[in-house]
């Protein structure tokens, strides 16, 4: 296994790796929108937040060898699933090989944050 971890995401804010390579898969601790250069929240609403939070994702793969094109799995928190539809809008334009997904409706995320996306990826 191989740690990942790269500074154009956010640094972990607990005791876990960015992500870890392990075979031919990466797999992402769940990114948040935080800004990587500012350490805050970026976005003031769901679609603002959803694309941070997409862009840390797409940076830890990166750094581990793989792309959003190459996620085959996600797993995406929502504080609030009225947020659900927007959500939805953002996502597809960054995803359009329709990974397979769970979406599941949380109390509250760190930071409180709006969402959390983490995902599987092949290198």
């Amino acid at each position: 296994m191989k740690v990942v971890q790269t500074d154009a995401a956010p640094a972990a804010i607990g005791p876990y790796s960015q992500g870890f390579v392990s075979g031919n898969f990466v797999f992402t601790s769940g990114q948040i929108p935080l800004d990587p250069k500012t350490g805050e929240i970026a976005g003031d609403d769901i679609a603002g937040q959803t694309e941070q939070a997409i862009a840390n994702l797409g940076a830890v793969l990166e750094a581990a060898g793989s792309s959003l094109n190459k996620v085959i799995k996600t797993i995406c928190f929502l504080a609030d699933m009225n947020d659900f539809a927007r959500f939805n809008e953002v996502y597809a334009k960054h995803f359009p090989g329709k990974p397979a997904r769970s979406t599941i409706a949380v109390r509250q995320l760190p930071r409180s944050a709006l969402v959390e996306i983490e995902a599987i990826a092949e290198l």
